[in-house]
């Protein structure tokens, strides 16, 4: 070996080549583990387990069955889609880093693979888990293959947009509630016979 080339493993060289290298596993390892918690929480048919009925039982005596009916209807239709309108903001801003569509468009896709996500959940939550994390992982090979489609000028401006579209937000929470509260009566109803129908 002679000088120049083992001038070429300065101490430098192994700077430039080495941090970009250890920034893109942090980003794609913290990427991966997002889409991993994001998915399988977003998939459950039951987000979390609360069960705020069972403190009624314990605590308000001749009122449990009222009070139980009351911390149901909070946790079904107040928490759990505040939570999963929290997801659908999470996956507007995943597509606002690599989409060329407006935030409208944006904000349709992100609605749509939400709601998709939750009325599968009702069915089959291994669905559900495969179709939430399909947009995130194409996002991901998307990014992987053209670095350069991303853009953070485009990114940040359709983010800074996103309260200028209120009008929509507030049809699509509203809609959240509404497809939450239909998916749960449906499936008190009709949820058993799917269950025997999986078996």
């Amino acid at each position: 070996m002679n000088a120049s080339m083992l001038a070429a493993f300065s101490a430098d060289t192994a700077e430039q080549t080495l941090v970009p290298l250890l920034g893109f596993i942090a980003g794609m390892v913290v990427y991966a583990f997002f889409i991993f918690k994001f998915y399988r929480f977003l998939a459950r048919r039951d987000i979390f387990r609360l069960d705020l009925a069972q403190y009624a039982k314990e605590r308000y005596g001749a009122f449990r069955s009222l009070m139980g009916s009351v911390f149901y209807l909070f946790e079904h239709l107040f928490l759990f889609p505040l939570f999963i309108f929290f997801w659908f903001g999470v996956v507007t801003v995943l597509l606002t880093l690599l989409s060329k569509d407006s935030i409208s468009q944006i904000l349709l896709v992100s609605m749509a693979l939400v709601a998709s996500v939750r009325v599968t959940a009702y069915y089959s939550e291994a669905l559900s888990q495969d179709l939430a994390k399909l947009l995130p992982l194409a996002l991901l090979g998307v990014f992987l293959v053209d670095i350069s489609y991303f853009s953070y000028e485009r990114s940040w401006s359709l983010i800074m947009s996103i309260p200028d579209q209120w009008v929509p937000l507030t049809f699509y929470f509203f809609f959240t509630v509404m497809l939450e509260f239909v998916l749960r009566i449906g499936y008190l109803i009709i949820g058993p016979e799917i269950e025997e129908d999986k078996t």
